[in-house]
């Protein structure tokens, strides 16, 4: 069994707690919820909701990056949201990013870290 590894991006928002920004056991990779903050660990509440998405995928993208995979090998992501009146406008951001069009859940919750409004998770590929 191939030894599992943490993924630590420096381009993009560290942890804020007890866990990794993603972890590596090939052929995967797994993200943690990642949060609209930006590489410092600032989050701006007042950007629009589609701005904290594409912080998000940003994020993403860069933590895939530093563990050798991409976002058009990702295979698996799920989106939380505070409103699901957001859905269109998060969904919008999304489908520029995410174009190899990966299996996707989409939930509404009560709440998220740091009060923001979108969390974005993602399983991908290693290259």
């Amino acid at each position: 069994m191939p030894p599992k590894q943490t993924i630590e991006a420096q381009n993009a928002a560290p942890a804020s707690g007890p866990y990794s920004q993603a972890i590596k056991v090939p052929p995967l990779i797994f993200t943690s919820g990642q949060l609209p903050a930006d590489e410092s660990g600032n989050i701006d509440l007042s950007l629009s909701v589609a701005l904290q998405t594409e912080r998000c995928i940003r994020n993403i993208a860069a933590i895939l990056e530093a563990g050798g995979s991409s976002l058009d090998i990702a295979i698996k992501t799920t989106v939380f949201l505070t409103d699901m009146s957001n859905f269109a406008e998060v969904n919008n951001v999304y489908e520029k990013y995410f174009t190899s069009l990966p299996a996707r859940s989409c939930v509404a919750v009560k709440e998220l870290p740091k009060r923001v409004p979108v969390e974005i998770e993602c399983i991908a590929m290693v290259s």
